[in-house]
């Protein structure tokens, strides 16, 4: 049987040509005369209906048809008497590939929370919510590619097993082939690690930058779209253990033209999801306004095409950390109380709340932050004139904070020694970093954004959790 996808089949008009489709029964009913199952297949948020003549096909043959039941039908399209589809299926055969015992699929036509989703994770895919995240996902993840290769970038798989600590945070899972129940150990009683498949102490990245910064000196512009992984003991709404990150790093680049890529790459790709997944986009914004029913006007989330249109219409702002502590010390929200973590001094490094502030509050648009105090970042960002900031860049964006971030890189080699050693990191284990400043070193910079940040914007969901397929967190590793 030659299958039409039900997404092409909603597009046809109504014919006396026969077609097969096939798919999952979101819901059946019925009457005396005749039944109706809504059949999804997976490629679009809307259902097909079927319209089963109880006459010509006996009730019988669809007792297993129930909820998360996968069939076939074959008939011809006619025009849905119903409001919502332009046709419907009228069935001539309909056969059973998997029955669902409806005693026990959990996945009941009726409203679940996102907790329950969550502990069936293998089956939330079947919901409207979950198709319609995953369809966006893999949107989005084309939309990436595309854009950079458009624009001559070139692709690098860095490596997921290191020796390095990008971050200098600490926080990694660590990487070994030893018997931990018994270990070797050197003569000092220590773990030998010389006895390990790689000889060494290694661990899952953090961040593929480093060795994409030693690509993009050889090739020019390169990106990273990769898993990267961080042992942070966080149960929040916005951590996860598991993440997806996308690294661009381009030489000849200053923190200026850095700012430019990422604003053009942002407003590249909420376009292409409003030109792409707009049924999908239409869904979770009504989804999220039923959420946010009974919520105080002030509490309420920006309605979520009106949120992705407030980033495309505007040019973010650009902003030092200086300026934007002057603004939230000085802001009515500050005097008053209103956030959690009171502004006091400069040197200190920025909430949620208060990115938040900056871009809803106060600009009115999205916000490039730059120029934050070299010891809350990371050591490889270079260093101002003033010798007391970086010349980073942190871009902001409404209900979410912080969506990006990045820097140019420092390419005076002993000013980099130097903060390698405030920070801990010894020279000794990363030649091969300090060689890219040895050998014809160039201005460059990039900039990291964290997939299921985005993705949280682009959907509206509150929990990071909700935006990958198998969410890894602390004390939870199913599937």
């Amino acid at each position: 049987m030659k299958r039409v996808e039900i997404k092409q089949a909603l597009q046809m008009q109504a014919s006396e040509n026969e077609i097969t489709v096939m798919g999952w029964v979101r819901t059946k009913r019925g009457s005396k005369n005749v039944a109706f199952i809504a059949l999804n297949d997976g490629t679009t948020i809307n259902n097909l209906q079927l319209v089963i003549d109880l006459n010509a096909i006996p009730e019988d043959n669809l007792a297993l048809m129930h909820a998360g039941a996968s069939l076939w039908a074959k008939g011809h399209l006619v025009e849905s008497m119903g409001s919502g589809q332009a046709v419907e299926l009228a069935v001539k055969e309909i056969g059973l590939f998997g029955p669902a015992n409806p005693d026990e699929y959990p996945l009941q036509p009726k409203k679940h929370s996102l907790e329950f989703l969550r502990d069936i994770a293998h089956l939330r895919f079947r919901t409207n919510t979950f198709g319609a995240i995953m369809r966006l996902r893999h949107a989005m993840m084309f939309g990436i590619h595309k854009f950079f290769n458009d624009r001559g970038f070139v692709n690098m798989h860095t490596p997921l097993i290191t020796a390095s600590d990008c971050e200098g945070a600490g926080e990694m899972f660590q990487v070994t082939t030893l018997d931990m129940s018994n270990p070797p150990r050197n003569e000092e009683g220590q773990i030998d690690y010389t006895k390990d498949f790689f000889g060494k102490p290694t661990n899952l990245t953090v961040s593929g930058q480093l060795e994409g910064e030693l690509a993009a000196t050889a090739l020019g512009k390169i990106y990273t779209f990769g898993p990267t992984f961080r042992a942070e003991n966080s149960n929040t709404t916005r951590h996860l253990a598991e993440f997806w990150m996308i690294e661009p790093e381009v030489a000849f680049f200053d923190i200026t033209d850095n700012m430019d890529l990422a604003e053009d790459m942002l407003k590249f790709l909420i376009q292409y999801a409003l030109d792409n997944c707009m049924d999908d986009l239409q869904f979770l914004s009504k989804r999220l306004q039923e959420e946010e029913k009974g919520k105080k006007e002030e509490d309420k989330s920006m309605e979520l095409l009106s949120k992705l249109h407030f980033v495309l219409e505007h040019d973010f702002a650009r902003v030092t950390y200086s300026e934007a502590i002057d603004i939230l010390k000085n802001s009515n929200y500050n005097k008053k109380g209103k956030f959690q973590y009171p502004i006091s001094e400069w040197g200190i490094d920025l909430q949620s709340e208060h990115e938040r502030y900056l871009v809803e509050k106060h600009f009115k648009k999205p916000v490039i932050l730059t120029d934050y105090p070299k010891e809350i970042k990371a050591f490889y960002m270079k260093q101002n004139e003033d010798g007391k900031t970086v010349r980073a860049m942190d871009v902001l964006f409404p209900g979410i904070g912080e969506i990006i971030g990045g820097s140019e890189r420092e390419t005076d080699l002993e000013k980099l020694l130097g903060r390698m050693h405030e920070v801990g990191i010894p020279g000794e284990s990363m030649q091969w970093y300090l060689d890219s400043r040895r050998f014809g070193s160039v201005p460059h910079a990039g900039y990291g954004l964290g997939f299921e940040r985005l993705l949280l914007f682009l959907t509206g969901m509150t929990n990071i959790r909700d935006v990958i397929p198998f969410p890894r967190t602390p004390k939870n590793c199913l599937y």
